[in-house]
């Protein structure tokens, strides 16, 4: 890899996380606009600002996995779906209660993905 290519990389390794990260913000607020059967529009309005946000940010990620041959909507979803995934146990406060080495499991299978991605999956 030159310069350029690991400057490329590292831009998208930090959009999949903006975008995952935005996305468990989108989560975690959807899981609370219903309160005692009535419907929350603040929940409502940070749950779709997030999932907004993350979209956006996943849009342009893709422009960097395209770059890097990643073609594939399969492997193309792998690292936002992990970072995703742990990002709202990070934000619901659950990661913090997670023993140390699930942590430790949880930041290896975003960067293991991440690399995948970066080494080239198609």
């Amino acid at each position: 890899m030159d310069f350029m290519q690991i400057i490329e990389a590292i831009a998208f390794v930090v959009i999949t996380l903006a975008a995952g990260l935005a996305d468990a913000q989108g989560f975690i607020h959807a899981a609370n606009v219903w309160s005692a059967g009535k419907f929350v529009w603040q929940e409502a309005i940070l749950s779709a600002a997030g999932f907004g946000s993350g979209v956006l940010l996943y849009w342009v990620c893709i422009r960097f996995l395209q770059h890097f041959k990643v073609i594939s909507p399969e492997i193309q979803t792998l690292g936002w779906f992990a970072v995703t995934m742990v990002g709202v146990a990070f934000f619901d406060g659950k990661f913090f209660q997670w023993h140390l080495i699930d942590q430790i499991i949880g930041i290896a299978v975003i960067a293991g993905v991440a690399w995948l991605m970066v080494r080239g999956g198609s």
